[in-house]
């Protein structure tokens, strides 16, 4: 990936690499060379040879006297000349960039109020109420950096003003959930829930077997917790069952059944299995990692539709859809028995708060979603909790940014529809108690404005674009800090590193978090990607075929709220060693948890 003329000047005397196919008799710009962060991973791997490089100063102006593919180093034999690099011919850099990750970050965890930003507010009381607002980072001396043993020394980032009547927290708008218990499932002539004990209808098969041109056969069964030793096929998702007794998705009320979960597999008619690359097919009890937000837990019952698509359709948009929708339509029915109960049927009852916290640290997630087309989509928005109809397909959006409050996300405003890896795949389960909004929504330093949902499309173009459109977005809301994530790794890496860019030259505090490891690692990177977190947990560092391992998790959130703090008060984020290292990420919770005392 190029780089800017500013990243070039900061660079000056790093090797000079084609970032891209050069013709000769092109003269050598910024736009033709290569980030020099990306470079000790390619040397490591054999992908590149850097003897005989020419720096970036000495060859920026000079002429290619060749044609030259990507990733060929620049040396004196294919240019016209050597530049002259003095003092004169570059802006003097106050301080050099760390490497680019590609793993997390040592985190120091101390933070002091004297030094760190905020802003300092003066009432005169006389007069004409005259209020003065200053940033504390005006008045105050540069933060320093402090080590581990500091860490219970630790403050709040943001604390309170004062304790006058707009400062306070508020609620802006409430989501109540009611829990109704399962206790077994069972499959009949009707669908009725009774006493905890679910029945499903054995003839709404056929139905969802007509719901679409391209579905082939549907087979629905019953997975009991003290029977998980079945096959089942590639697993495409898992989701919960929940329906809206009142309101519009994220307001009112939503009835939930817990203790189970619907289960989508499926193949085509000639045994392909539904999925793009590593397949999660198996004994069922084998191939799910227990505990995860995007995993069933392991004493639920599990309803499995298993859909077969037509011969050739599980790589294109509309096979995966069809799946889909045909469970949905075993689903509604379930969501609509589940309508007809009484509040006071509910076993529990929670109340989901989105705080307005004045003040406070403002915040913002970002989460990169797929949107490649075949196989890569999510529906946004759906009429009921990660319902099918109407729901929004980003890619139909264009994959722009697309706003969505906080209880929104909560209540099931995302239908996952991605078949990728399944170790990194985050299923609609895992946007239904997504950890980091989580997180977020229940810290009291922080003010969580929401989360921004954007696509990651196939063709680079498209991707800088859409980027682009993220930045401007962001810049409109200047929040104190984003979290930017992203599922899966590879192709969708090149948008998520500029989606971090974007918001960094913007100067604000941003942690990316992705998986990385050893397959997944970063290939592309720029200076504000200082600050990553690794969902990698397989200790070689590769994917598994195992639903949800590498996926997000409660302590992976912890720890990217945690590092998030810190940058917003200026404590310095120590570069990560150059190879994955799973102790590492143990290390890092533990400073965090003694800082935040949990």
């Amino acid at each position: 990936m190029s780089i800017t003329l500013e990243y070039a000047k900061e660079h000056f005397d790093d090797p000079a690499v084609l970032c891209c196919r050069a013709e000769a008799g092109t003269v050598l710009s910024e736009h033709n060379l290569e980030d020099p962060a990306i470079f000790d991973d390619l040397v490591d791997s054999g992908l590149l040879n850097l003897n005989g490089a020419l720096t970036i100063g000495q060859v920026l102006g000079a002429t290619l006297q060749e044609t030259c593919d990507s990733l060929t180093p620049v040396s004196e034999n294919i240019i016209d000349k050597v530049q002259e690099t003095t003092a004169n011919t570059t802006e003097t850099v106050a301080e050099a960039v760390a490497e680019v990750p590609d793993t997390e970050q040592v985190m120091s965890v101390k933070r002091n109020v004297n030094s760190v930003g905020g802003t300092l507010k003066l009432h005169i009381g006389e007069g004409k109420e005259i209020d003065i607002e200053l940033p504390l980072s005006a008045v105050t001396s540069p933060i320093s950096e402090n080590t581990a043993m500091e860490c219970e020394q630790a403050i709040a980032v943001t604390e309170k003003q004062n304790d006058s009547e707009e400062e306070k927290d508020y609620i802006r708008r409430s989501l109540k959930k009611y829990a109704f218990p399962v206790t077994d499932v069972k499959i009949g002539e009707e669908t009725s829930f009774e006493k905890g004990v679910l029945t499903v209808r054995e003839s709404l098969v056929p139905e969802a077997l007509e719901s679409n041109a391209l579905v082939v056969d549907v087979h629905m069964d019953v997975i009991r917790p003290e029977n998980q030793k079945v096959y089942v096929n590639t697993m495409m998702d898992v989701q919960p069952i929940a329906v809206k007794k009142e309101g519009e998705l994220g307001t009112g009320s939503t009835f939930e059944m817990t203790g189970v979960y619907m289960l989508l597999t499926g193949t085509d008619e000639d045994g392909l299995q539904t999925a793009e690359a590593n397949l999660s097919n198996g004994i069922f009890e084998d191939n799910v990692f227990w505990g995860r937000p995007g995993a069933p837990d392991k004493d639920a019952f599990i309803i499995h539709v298993d859909v077969t698509i037509k011969s050739g359709t599980g790589m294109e948009r509309p096979g995966p859809l069809a799946s889909h929708q045909a469970m949905d339509v075993i689903t509604q029915e379930i969501r609509e028995v589940l309508k007809t109960k009484e509040y006071e049927d509910a076993a529990e009852e929670r109340t989901y708060n989105e705080m307005e916290r004045p003040g406070k640290a403002k915040v913002v997630l970002v989460k990169e979603i797929m949107g490649q087309g075949a196989m890569h989509d999510n529906l946004i928005l759906p009429d009921e909790p990660v319902g099918f109809l109407g729901g929004r397909p980003n890619v139909d959006l264009g994959n722009v940014p697309v706003f969505l409050r906080v209880n929104e996300v909560r209540d099931g405003g995302i239908h996952a529809l991605t078949c990728i890896t399944p170790d990194t795949k985050e299923c609609s389960l895992l946007y239904w108690r997504e950890p980091i909004v989580e997180r977020l929504a229940n810290d009291e330093e922080i003010d969580f404005l929401g989360v921004v949902f954007v696509g990651s499309p196939q063709a680079n173009t498209e991707k800088f674009y859409v980027s682009k459109r993220l930045g401007a977005l962001i810049d409109v809301i200047r929040p104190d800090g984003c979290i930017v994530t992203t599922e899966g790794f590879g192709n969708n890496h090149i948008d998520f590193a500029s989606h971090i860019e974007q918001i960094g030259s913007l100067g604000v505090p941003v942690v990316g978090v992705s998986y990385c490891g050893v397959q997944g690692a970063l290939v592309v990177g720029n200076k504000y990607m200082d600050a990553m977190i690794d969902l990698c947990v397989s200790e070689d560092g590769n994917v598994e075929d195992i639903l949800a391992k590498n996926s997000l998790t409660p302590e992976a959130a912890f720890r990217a709220v945690a590092m998030l703090k810190n940058k917003i008060a200026g404590v310095k984020v120590n570069a990560a060693p150059k190879h994955y290292n799973y102790n590492l990420i143990e290390q890092n919770e533990e400073f965090a948890r003694e800082v935040y005392k949990c």
